[in-house]
């Protein structure tokens, strides 16, 4: 029974991540239909959503505090029903100030997810590649069923029902999440006997700063492509689509295959290749991203794939460093850290993607931007030292 139930909660974590993500993403796609309703244009509307990215990258730090100090389960439950009520209250407004407010809102729940979530995935393992893998998967499927969901919801009903439907859907999630996953213990809180590894100060400095760095670039990079793709798309595949319904398909098709990435980067993770995976993948990111900045049509289709792929194949190296790098008892905290970089950083992808189109009316500055950003974090992943360590009571 105990295995069916831990099964099950690892189960709704990974539902947890691609509802996350989806929520996040539902505005950029339904943007298209909405503009016209509002009288406004696409670099008009999009800014609307600034508050929510700067909520879910803010509030990812007392979510962790929270979820340490009183329960994980308790903080997952709120995000479930949260995040579901304040989607739906996205698909109920009717001015401007209202989206941008109920956005916010949708932010301030999603915050709760990566602190959290992650850190009862990785709980008491040793190995945390696969698990971050799977769960990646999920994150990202998220991201793609958020352009191909709100796209079609948006083309047969209405974009409000692009809100509304998932809303009532993490609703009932969260509902069963509180009947079915009972509350974990967090190992590190109790004395035990077991070993844990000591590492010096002048590694974990090291460390935590290619995290940084690392975090912060790939926050915006990662943000600045998934928001603007659906407008990419919109432009550039001139050739192979015409409809918000035929932009989200596309898009979700490039998602749902670069999320395969993080089940390849965590098989390699899982057999203690941090590093030079990490130089590889941001590697690829550099010439992918300057190659996306000239292309149309089916070249840019096979450049996205690829792109994304690595985009998307980033994630868990981060995630797998805080794991190395920390202890049990206040993992949550430090993943909220990393996150409050991460998604702090994601909040500027907003702006710059709307500043950048209205410039030169495409993305080309913006790919070139964020190339440069991928060779800064090339630079930092070269720097990233073997991980070394002494065993020592727990």
């Amino acid at each position: 029974m105990s295995m069916d139930r831990a099964r099950s909660g690892e189960l709704f974590l990974n539902l947890g991540h691609a509802l996350d993500h989806l929520f996040l993403l539902i505005f950029p796609t339904v943007v298209l239909a909405m503009a016209p309703e509002f009288g406004r244009s696409y670099s008009e509307m999009l800014p609307l959503a600034l508050g929510g990215f700067i909520a879910f990258g803010a509030g990812s730090l007392p979510a962790g505090w929270l979820a340490d100090h009183w329960s994980r389960r308790g903080m997952m439950i709120v995000f479930f029903v949260g995040i579901g009520a304040a989607s739906i209250l996205t698909g109920l407004v009717q001015t401007p100030w209202q989206i941008a407010l109920a956005l916010t809102l949708v932010g301030v729940f999603g915050a709760i997810y990566h602190p959290v979530g992650i850190a009862m995935l990785v709980s008491g393992r040793d190995k945390v590649g696969r698990v971050l893998g799977v769960n990646g998967v999920f994150g990202n499927l998220g991201v793609a069923f958020a352009a191909l969901i709100a796209g079609a919801l948006a083309h047969w009903i209405h974009w409000r029902a692009a809100f509304i439907i998932p809303g009532l859907l993490s609703i009932a999630v969260g509902v069963a999440f509180a009947l079915i996953v009972p509350e974990m213990r967090i190992a590190g809180k109790r004395p035990g006997t077991a070993a844990r590894t000591v590492f010096s100060r002048e590694l974990l400095v090291r460390v935590f700063a290619v995290l940084t760095v690392t975090t912060l670039f790939g926050g915006v990079i990662f943000n600045s492509t998934t928001i603007a793709m659906p407008k990419i798309f919109d432009e550039r595949l001139t050739a192979l689509v015409s409809t918000t319904l035929g932009i989200g398909i596309l898009v979700s098709l490039v998602y749902a295959f670069a999320a395969m990435a993080q089940l390849v980067v965590g098989h390699f993770l899982d057999r203690g290749a941090l590093k030079p995976v990490l130089v590889a993948v941001i590697g690829l990111q550099m010439p992918l991203l300057l190659a996306a900045a000239f292309f149309d049509n089916y070249l840019m289709l096979v450049v996205a794939l690829a792109m994304m792929f690595f985009v998307f194949g980033q994630i868990p190296i981060n995630d797998a460093m805080v794991a190395a790098y920390t202890d049990e008892a206040w993992r949550s905290r430090v993943f909220g850290v990393r996150y409050v970089v991460s998604f702090g950083a994601s909040a500027c992808a907003v702006p710059l993607v709307a500043a950048m189109h209205r410039y030169s009316s495409d993305f080309k500055y913006l790919f070139f931007a964020l190339s440069a950003m991928a060779a800064l974090m090339f630079a930092a992943a070269v720097l990233l030292p073997s991980r070394t360590g002494q065993r020592a009571p727990a």
